[in-house]
């Protein structure tokens, strides 16, 4: 359980974006278990094992979570581009979605619209949606900007039971998160390695203070 923290900026989100496809790296090389990824498209990047979460969430309102799960399921094979011919073809992947749904706590809503759910529950939901992909390495993007304190310990618990035989690199601001799930501890500022250890280690480090307070407070 890897955590990228920094200021806003320091190129978080953008190392992500290059990991998973989404932009092309102007020079260097993304290897990803000995196997040279650089400028591979999302799609092709996904069926190597490689899944994301955003940060900003994103679900259709008028589909529940079971059918969201269906979907995110039945994408690699044929169906992804048939699946309005029948709501049999979508039912083959029932049991495998409540099981997606219950990992994450949410198979008792999965008959509901995911627009009637509060935040945090939706958070849930997409990472249902990227557990459907079975990845070996999960990316997530402030999985709990936005919540409630509640919310926030509920995330924590549900990103660490997820977590067994996979590696997680997760980017979050809240340094509670990061204290109770960062196995290591990477700290990011204007696109270059600050400062890398245990949590413990990184926390007090005067460069990381530096960066986030200034120098009056070191």
């Amino acid at each position: 359980m890897h955590a990228l923290v920094g200021p806003n900026g320091a190129g978080k989100t953008t190392l992500f974006h290059l990991l998973t496809g989404f932009l092309r790296p102007t020079s260097g090389k993304i290897l990803y278990r000995g196997v040279d990824i650089t400028g591979r498209q999302p799609e092709d990047i996904v069926h190597l094992g490689i899944a994301r979460s955003f940060q900003i969430t994103s679900l259709f309102d008028k589909l529940t979570a079971l059918e969201h799960l269906e979907l995110a399921l039945c994408s690699p094979t044929g169906l992804g581009f048939r699946f309005w011919q029948s709501q049999k073809r979508l039912g083959r992947f029932r049991q495998h979605a409540m099981e997606l749904l219950d990992q994450v706590g949410m198979a008792d809503e999965a008959d509901r619209e995911v627009g009637e759910f509060a935040y945090g529950k939706k958070r849930a939901v997409e990472l249902a949606l990227a557990l459907a992909l079975d990845p070996r390495l999960l990316l997530l993007d402030e999985p709990t900007a936005g919540m409630g304190v509640e919310d926030v310990d509920r995330t924590i618990a549900l990103v660490s039971r997820i977590s067994e035989g996979r590696t997680i690199v997760f980017v979050d601001h809240n340094m509670h998160v990061v204290g109770s799930l960062a196995d290591r501890v990477t700290v990011l500022q204007q696109g270059t390695i600050l400062v890398e250890g245990s949590y413990d280690e990184v926390r007090t480090d005067e460069k990381v203070i530096t960066a986030y307070l200034g120098e009056a407070h070191v």
